[in-house]
């Protein structure tokens, strides 16, 4: 989704080209792209150039719309059953945080993010 906020406004994108840009396999990305059209965050572009846009500007996705889409509901561990109203709430307080983050950070947020950083990350073992 951030591969195709980056090209937001421009010809449509192909799987292809973005599975060889962040080297991911394009049968994965099918199965992404999918529930995302469905949802109506991508609409498909069919023909010799076509490929994908988002339906809306970067700016009008967040990561919370792409996640819940993606992954369900936002929910760090299952508490509705915990007996203990403590940590229930906790729990409760956890999950909120993090969907008022997710959102509230949109796809450009997350692109300009990532070009102002030159973080590079070194792992070591």
């Amino acid at each position: 989704m951030m591969d195709l906020a980056t090209r937001h406004g421009d010809k449509p994108t192909s799987l292809k080209s973005v599975a060889e840009r962040h080297d991911l396999s394009e049968h994965y990305l099918e199965q992404l792209v999918a529930p995302l059209r469905n949802a109506g965050l991508v609409r498909s572009v069919r023909g010799a150039y076509g490929g994908y846009k988002l339906s809306r500007s970067p700016e009008e996705i967040t990561a919370g719309d792409v996640i819940r889409i993606l992954e369900g509901p936002i929910s760090p561990v299952e508490f509705e059953e915990e007996d203990n109203p403590g940590r229930r709430q906790l729990w409760k307080k956890i999950r909120d945080a993090i969907a008022d983050v997710l959102d509230n950070t949109t796809l450009a947020d997350l692109n300009n993010q990532s070009s102002e950083s030159d973080d590079s990350y070194m792992f070591y073992i």
